[in-house]
């Protein structure tokens, strides 16, 4: 039986696990607030029995929720059949996805104009598009632009294509010959790209920049930029694709018949099982040749399975519109709430914009985990919202409910009142 959330758990069974994992686990990700153990639906329990509305998902990774029957008989069905195999050889689950990611994200494309390359997460599938650019481009496109505020992954390659100081500075030198152009300014693009460019690379809403929209226009004037100067789009919709923003992939929003020569993708593409795609058209379908790139895990049978049973579900059960639909009202309910300074993002990808006087972000989404709700603040003044695209009306309103009394109540601090 789950008990009402407190603030971060003390008991002995969690300080337990937490002084094993400090001995056991290289500490890049610092010290778990939490132990969770199980999960069902919208929600999580801890070690210690304590429920939680889980808003975060794995950051945009568990679309259908924890424990969704069609996924855990898929990958039950798959692993009790043949669980791997080696890329020595392919399966029926490998060509179906492949086939149906082709679909999704280029809707309306001929045979042989798709062609898809399976990875194990986002950052491998980036490192995967960098090397379709650099095929593209060789020695005579040395460049390759991404934007500020840009996250694409932690291996050395999509660092390179990371903005964030803090995550690049540590490991340089990092590849060379990438630029960072301001995020949605189609001037400094277009002054940047020239014949020594091999693609511009971006992320349609930047979700570690605080879910930051590109401005309306800006991937239709990128597609018409790059065309002309004979550079790839690449298009990252790692934590945008699969539904997230109401859509199959956000770029299908904010430019409509806007063609990418490459999609990366991963996060929700397998409901938590790793997997992760770069989706590739035209003439880059072709840019990667036997022996020069290659994977041990990616487009295993069973990940192969989940993720066919994500696009199955998704699709089925209606959940693209009902994102749409849900993150529309519940992101107008978030903007009314004293403390809120604006709500970005789009479907159930949300980013609410604090104002100065509620203070961090962090501490704020610490005090919603000790009201029973996850959260994470990417930015100081921003908190994330990326749960399951099944999550119940009811729990976004109960949120909604919650985050009003945080806010009024350090409001009320900060101006020396009630609250």
């Amino acid at each position: 039986m789950s008990t009402s959330a407190t603030p971060a758990t003390t008991s002995p069974a969690t300080r337990s696990w937490r002084e094993r994992y400090r001995q056991a686990v290289m500490p890049t990700f610092g010290t778990p607030a939490r132990v969770l153990v199980r999960g069902r639906g919208a929600h999580v329990w801890d070690a210690d029995g304590v429920e939680y509305t889980d808003l975060l998902a794995g950051i945009a990774v568990n679309c259908l929720g924890h424990a969704h029957p069609a996924l855990v008989a898929a990958v039950s069905e798959q692993m009790s059949t043949l669980g791997h195999v080696s890329n020595l050889f392919t399966t029926p689950g490998q060509i179906r996805l492949a086939e149906e990611l082709a679909r999704i994200v280029y809707p309306g494309s001929g045979p042989d104009q798709t062609t898809v390359f399976l990875a194990n997460s986002g950052t491998e599938a980036n490192e995967a598009a960098f090397k379709i650019a650099r095929r593209h481009g060789g020695a005579a496109r040395p460049r390759v632009l991404a934007l500020q505020g840009a996250f694409h992954g932690r291996t050395m390659g999509a660092l390179a294509l990371t903005h964030k100081a803090a995550y690049r500075e540590p490991f340089e030198p990092l590849p060379a010959g990438v630029e960072f152009l301001p995020a949605g300014d189609v001037g400094a693009l277009e002054a940047a790209l020239g014949p020594d460019v091999a693609a511009l690379v971006v992320e349609p809403i930047q979700g570690e920049a605080g879910v930051r929209e590109l401005p309306e226009g800006y991937l239709r004037a990128a597609r018409e930029a790059t065309a002309r100067s004979g550079a790839l789009l690449v298009v990252d919709e790692v934590q945008t694709g699969m539904g997230r923003t109401g859509a199959w992939m956000a770029h299908h929003l904010l430019a409509p018949g806007v063609t990418p020569d490459v999609v990366t993708l991963a996060k929700g593409l397998g409901g938590g099982f790793p997997v992760g795609a770069v989706v590739a058209h035209g003439q880059a379908a072709r840019l990667l040749g036997p022996g020069q790139h290659g994977t041990t895990f990616g487009g295993n049978p069973v990940a192969c399975a989940a993720a066919l049973a994500v696009i199955d579900t998704l699709e089925h059960d209606g959940l693209l519109a009902r994102a749409a639909r849900l993150g529309r009202s519940w992101a107008g309910q978030l903007a009314a709430l004293e403390g809120v300074a604006e709500v970005r993002g789009r479907g159930l990808l949300l980013g609410v914009g604090l104002e100065e006087r509620v203070g961090p972000a962090g501490e704020v989404a610490e005090e919603l985990a000790g009201r029973g709700f996850i959260v994470n603040a990417p930015r100081p003044d921003t908190l994330r919202l990326a749960p399951p695209l099944i999550l119940p009306e009811a729990d976004a309103q109960a949120f909604t409910a919650v985050l009003g009394r945080v806010l009024g109540e350090r409001v009320g601090a900060a101006s020396g009142g009630p609250g």
